[in-house]
Parts: structure tokens; sequence; C-alpha cells
């Protein structure tokens, strides 16, 4: 079945607007126009919407997404099987934090009182399961379980004002890295070291025990694995890339 720009727009909720905006950034090309000029759009172009569709849900820029699309090695079927674990997470989530709010609330009412630890294990243990969904195959493998277990509980250990610093600093770090990257920095320069030091802290805050050797490990995954690459690309293209460069050079002197 083939569809108009404008019933492929009314099916998926989006606007025909949207649809010639990715077909000018290369995102989603019809199948064929027509001699007068209409887009016409078959079943691989929805479901390659539908694609679109999932990555923008999870938060991804449209050039982030179009690399993913395009790449040969894009397995659509490992990627539906993210997308839902990345929902469900996304519920367990929600249930966590309805959970928090209706305990506070009975609190307020003269109920139980939440202990320090309670009010916000939500969002710590929200944090260890995106970050165990997302890299957790990956980083097991290379790291190996004891690790990976060591690194979560540790998050988990965290404080409320260990955890508020630790969040603080992934978003200083790509914050920075936007910054590096739009001026041309170079990773091996001050600033680019200065990216690499503040990683080595944020790092800190999970890792028992630092080596140079594992530092190195992680930042070339940060390009090897298109889930990484996506993180930190999603604002500008090369960050993960010059992160990587930066570590790499920053561990070589440890």
């Amino acid at each position: 079945m083939e569809y108009t720009i404008k019933a492929l727009a009314d099916l998926a909720g989006v606007t025909p607007r949207a649809l010639r905006w990715y077909d000018q950034e290369g995102l989603l090309r019809p199948l064929r126009t027509t001699e007068a000029g209409y887009r016409l759009y078959g079943p691989r172009e929805v479901d390659r919407l539908q694609d679109i569709l999932f990555y923008r849900e999870l938060g991804l820029e449209l050039s982030a997404i179009r690399r993913i699309l395009d790449d040969p090695a894009f397995d659509r079927q490992a990627a539906l099987q993210s997308h839902l674990r990345e929902l469900e997470a996304r519920r367990d989530r929600l249930d966590g934090l309805i959970l928090t709010v209706r305990k506070i609330i009975d609190e307020t009412q003269g109920g139980e009182k939440m202990s320090d630890k309670e009010k916000f294990e939500a969002f710590k243990r929200h944090a260890v399961e995106t970050n165990e969904r997302r890299y957790g195959k990956e980083i097991r493998e290379k790291y190996g379980d004891e690790a990976m277990d060591r690194a979560n509980a540790s998050i988990l250990a965290l404080t409320e004002e260990e955890h508020g610093q630790w969040k603080a600093l992934g978003e200083e770090i790509r914050a920075a890295l936007v910054r590096a990257v739009q001026a041309g920095e170079d990773p091996a320069g001050e600033e680019g070291q200065h990216i690499a030091a503040l990683h080595r802290r944020w790092l800190s805050y999970s890792w028992e025990a630092y080596t140079p050797q594992a530092h190195a490990g992680l930042g070339q995954l940060y390009t090897a694995d298109e889930r990484f690459t996506a993180y930190y690309d999603q604002e500008v293209p090369g960050c993960a890339a010059f992160l990587r460069d930066a570590i790499l050079i920053y561990t070589s002197t440890k």
C-alpha cells in the first residue's frame, strides 16, 4: 500500500511539514514522486518512519538517527528489542517515582516518615538501570560481571549530595564537549585534557579503583558502540570521538 504525504502524516500523527523536513535532511525519502510532484510512501518507508519516531521518543537528534538507520549493520529486530527494554525501564522508573510520591503524601498526612535514603532511592536506581540497560552487556563483556556489579552498588550507595555532584559533573562534561568540538579544540590541548580529567572524576563515583587501562578501554567504547556515540553526539556530532581521543591521550601519560 502506498500513502500520500498527507495520508502518512495523518496515520503517524505527524505533520506533512515534518515529513518534508525528513526528506530534505535525507532521513526519510519517499518511495517515488509522481509526475505531478506528489510524494508517495510504501511499506519500507512506513517502517522507517516508525523507527524514526521511536528514536525521537528516546531523545535522539535527527543527525544521530540518520547515522543509526543508514548504518549497513543496523538490525531492526535488535533495535526494536532495545526500544522495548527502554520503554519498560521508563515504566519501571515511573512506578518507582509514583511510589515515592505516595510515600511523601502519606508522610505529610501523618504517616510513616521516610528516611533520607528512601527519598532518593528511585532516582539512583533509575541511573543504575539506565546504565545497565544501555551499556551493561558491553561493559560486562569487557570488564566482567563483578566490576559492573560493584559500579552499580557504588552508585546506589551515593549520598544525596554525592548523587547530585555526580549528575552535575556528567552534564558539565557533555556541555564542555559541545563547546570544545564547536570551537575546534584539540583533544591533546588544555581543554581536551581538562575534559578527560573531569571524566576521570566522574568515573570515581562508580569505580572502586581507577586504572588508566580501564579508562582508555571505556573511551574506545564511546565510538565503537553506536549507543555511546549517539548519547554523546546527540547535540553536536564528533563529541564522542573527541572524548575518546582526549581520554586516550590523558591515559597514555599516567
